[in-house]
């Protein structure tokens, strides 16, 4: 394992974005604050651009961040529930699951809902952002696995409402900056492809640790559908055989931002893709830290964990990315309870190159098996029916072996190991001269796109 160069992003504040995407302009400011913006505009330009990382971050947004702060902890409270329960509650508040929540050995468990554009404008017009209800209580960190129907539901009462002003608030920041983007390129094209879409997707996303893992299992054991408990309780002893997991957050080396190279498939929570849509718009992760109770130790005999929020042990989101101007892999790092925006493929096409997309993955952290990471996600993009003309984009940008092409410094350790990775990468990236013909539609480009990334031995699963 070596450590992976960390990528700080460039960060915004939100009362800037509403500034440089305001329809009024800034006729009447300063010489002194149009200089100001004007370079923010750049900055935006350089980090979203062929030369950046292909993403940012945005801050200050206290309400954004209450909601933050009460969703993000339910991604695993609903992929731990009985299934019976989950149900019942994703009926009631209209969600639902793009993942398989049947087996117990998936990395990742999603719970999705669409949004319609127009209810998002209205709802941010109305600062609907501000009627913020506690969703759960502080103390209501564990869910219980086998008894969990007998719990109330007041957890969960609003989950709905807020799953959509935190959706509705993200959704504004994709297009005001797809506006400032149509702005420094010209046109409003990247703006109108999104408000022609009309829905964007909504995922509260739940990274597993071990420890949910076999969870799962001693839920399904005890409802009758597995009987291999003698080796989940070998796996328990193996997760908890050591009290210092109770610290690890605490006392994590501030450096272990690893890299591992044994395969692209080993140790990853996410495999790599790019997202091919307009933008992703991600919230800084949760993570939680999770310990094994004894049975004798169980209130009531039915919580099989501990939990505890806690800071990234490493500083930084596990987020990884490839940066092809440097051929290596760098760390994502955000400020905490800020938002992360990211360019899709169907960005870099509509501004010709003049957004680079971003290819990406998620790590696992080494050596903190009982370590799971909550997030909300939304994908803004264009309408199904939206035509692509690929005439002046740069045919480079097309193949992955163009775009990592760059030769890295001989004398940098981690060369070797880069080279490797590169090498890995494209075999599971299907290029995008493969899956672009000019005049597709995003319907079809999108269909071509999961087809070969799924269709290559289904690395792409958990995307």
């Amino acid at each position: 394992m070596v450590e992976a160069e960390i990528v700080e992003l460039y960060e915004l504040h939100y009362s800037d974005l509403k500034l440089l995407s305001s329809d009024s302009g800034s006729g009447s400011s300063s010489t002194q604050e149009l200089e100001r913006l004007e370079t923010i505009k750049t900055s935006i330009m350089e980090a979203l651009g062929p030369k950046g990382p292909g993403l940012l971050s945005i801050c200050g947004l206290t309400n954004a961040s209450i909601l933050r702060r009460n969703l993000l902890p339910l991604a695993r409270n609903l992929a731990l529930l009985n299934p019976d329960h989950r149900n019942r509650i994703f009926k009631e508040h209209n969600l639902g699951s793009d993942v398989s929540l049947k087996n117990p050995d998936r990395n990742v468990s999603s719970f999705a809902m669409q949004f319609r554009y127009e209810q998002g404008l209205e709802s941010t017009q109305n600062n609907a952002s501000s009627r913020v209800g506690g969703l759960a209580d502080s103390d209501q960190d564990h869910v219980d696995v086998d008894m969990t129907r007998h719990l109330p539901d007041y957890e969960y009462k609003n989950l709905g409402n807020t799953f959509k002003e935190l959706g509705f608030c993200m959704m504004e920041l994709g297009l005001r900056l797809a506006r400032i983007c149509d702005r420094a390129i010209g046109g409003q094209e990247l703006e109108q492809s999104l408000l022609e879409s009309h829905t964007a997707k909504g995922r509260l996303i739940h990274y597993h640790s071990n420890l949910d893992n076999i969870t799962l299992k001693e839920a399904e054991r005890k409802r009758g559908f597995s009987k291999k408990l003698d080796n989940h309780r070998r796996d328990w002893e193996h997760c908890m055989k050591s009290e210092q997991v109770q610290t690890k957050c605490a006392n994590m080396d501030a450096n272990c931002h690893e890299v591992g190279f044994h395969g692209t498939h080993s140790n990853l929570w996410q495999q790599w893709h790019y997202d091919y849509g307009v933008f992703t718009v991600l919230t800084d992760p949760l993570f939680i830290l999770s310990s094994y109770l004894p049975e004798n130790k169980r209130e009531k005999q039915y919580a099989l964990s501990c939990d505890q929020e806690c800071p990234s042990p490493s500083g930084h989101t596990y987020l990884q990315i490839f940066d092809p101007n440097k051929n290596k892999v760098r760390m994502v790092k955000s400020s905490p309870e800020s938002f992360i925006i990211q360019v899709g493929e169907s960005a870099d096409i509509i501004s010709k190159g003049q957004l680079r997309s971003t290819l990406h993955c998620v790590r696992r952290p080494a050596k903190l098996e009982n370590l799971s990471r909550e997030t909300f996600v939304v994908f803004l993009q264009p309408a199904w029916s939206k035509t692509f003309s690929i005439s002046d984009y740069p045919l480079e940008n097309c193949n992955l072996d163009c775009q990592c092409s760059g030769v890295p410094d001989a004398e940098n350790q981690l060369a070797e190991q880069d080279s490797k990775l590169t090498e890995e990468i494209r075999k599971i990236i299907p290029p995008l001269s493969l899956r672009l013909k000019d005049g597709m539609t995003f319907a079809e480009f999108s269909r071509e796109t999961t087809k070969q990334y799924y269709g290559g031995g289904g690395l792409q699963s958990n995307k």
